[in-house]
């Protein structure tokens, strides 16, 4: 190396080393002498060194991972930033309401919490505990397919309004019998993610030797069922050493036979384009939820914030499109609702909080953003959802 590239390169890691953002996280690094309480938290991105903290390194992967170099899962955040708001003054906002009704279901704010795999990953009560912070917090709880716990067993562990995500199994039968089960059981809304057709590639699990899927809490759709179709010798396998999903099988009919089973509104997880969200309300879906699965399944996928207005300009002014992916301040969260969403739904966040204290971790999680979405409407000159445009965000490329 000589001098010239040398200096560069000593320049290179003297600016790395003086970043704010790498010293915060340097001052994060929690310590068994001092961890701090839930009520010391001041932001939702202090409960994740918290939650890597106190749960085991191949759980805290699992759930903080992305695939491949996780250059989707840096653009979920990264895109907020070329987003600038522009706030309106003199604007009388001293009434504040952020209430919302989604599919029957009047909540306190658009914030849910997004379908995400078990739970008791990160704490022992696992779906338990974050179906009952939804009923505190007045949220609606979208239950993964993938939960911890049997999802009887969460829908009797609160009232909060439930929703089910939906992963199919090998065949219609399991999967109307399954569907009718949940609906039967109180989900009130299903869930379909069309985004996984085949198992991704994440490298921090395959380093930690973990499969991408955690087992099923469903009895009905056992693990020992999985393990013999993938070990089946009569199964051919497939080119490329690929692993299939059932997603892989369905084309858009799919919708209209969920729908049938179902007999509940129906919405469609994973759409990224424009095309796709109109393709979603012509074969009848009920809703959509913007995702990239949080930057978990294909790299180079843009994120959801930057191709949010295509999607709400490919749909019915009153047709719901939701969204989650990197969502992590009150300002990320009016961005999106100024875009045109319906709500945002949390995953990783939620995750955090349960990994760090449990359901008041959740709770807390949740009144932080809450407080911000509201403080930075109330700065904003908006007082209710109403009143939230295209005209208070400006794309800053």
């Amino acid at each position: 190396m000589n001098d010239t590239r040398r200096q560069a390169f000593h320049k290179l890691l003297s600016f790395f080393a003086a970043s704010p953002l790498v010293q915060a996280q340097k001052d994060l690094e929690y310590k068994p002498e001092h961890l701090p309480g839930v009520d010391q938290m001041v932001n939702v991105f202090e409960f994740e060194p918290l939650c890597r903290y106190r749960i085991p390194k191949e759980n805290y992967d699992y759930i903080a991972g992305g695939v491949d170099n996780e250059w989707t899962l840096r653009r979920n955040r990264e895109a907020f930033d070329r987003i600038v708001i522009r706030p309106r003054m003199l604007v009388n906002a001293t009434n504040m309401d952020l209430s919302t009704t989604l599919f029957g279901a009047k909540v306190a704010s658009p914030i849910l919490f997004s379908p995400t795999a078990g739970h008791q990953l990160a704490h022992p009560d696992g779906e338990l505990a974050t179906a009952k912070a939804a009923a505190s917090s007045n949220t609606i709880i979208c239950l993964s397919s993938n939960s911890s716990y049997p999802f009887e067993k969460v829908a009797a562990a609160s009232e909060a309004p439930k929703w089910w995500q939906l992963y199919p199994r090998e065949d219609d039968l399991a999967t109307r019998e399954r569907v009718e089960r949940a609906v039967a059981s109180g989900y009130k809304v299903v869930v379909l993610t069309v985004d996984a057709p085949y198992n991704s590639h994440r490298e921090r699990l395959l380093r930690n030797r973990v499969r991408a899927q955690v087992p099923s809490g469903d009895p009905g759709a056992t693990a020992s069922n999985t393990r013999r179709r993938r070990q089946d010798p009569e199964r051919k396998p497939l080119p490329y050493r690929l692993e299939a999903t059932l997603v892989a099988q369905w084309d858009w009919t799919y919708v209209s036979k969920l729908k049938e089973w179902a007999k509940t509104p129906v919405l469609i997880k994973g759409i990224l384009t424009g095309e796709d969200a109109a393709l979603a309300v012509k074969h009848g879906a009920d809703g959509i939820i913007v995702s990239n699965h949080g930057g978990r399944y294909l790299e180079y996928a843009p994120s959801t914030i930057e191709v949010l207005p295509e999607i709400v300009q490919a749909v019915n002014a009153k047709f719901p499109v939701l969204i989650d992916s990197g969502f992590r301040r009150g300002t990320d969260i009016l961005k999106a609702l100024a875009m045109g969403a319906s709500a945002v739904m949390l995953g990783r966040p939620v995750l955090w909080g349960l990994g760090a204290f449990g359901q008041p971790g959740i709770e807390k999680v949740y009144q932080l953003l809450e407080t911000e979405l509201a403080l930075a409407m109330a700065l904003c000159g908006k007082a209710n959802l109403r009143q939230l445009d295209k005209s208070l965000i400006r794309s800053d490329r």
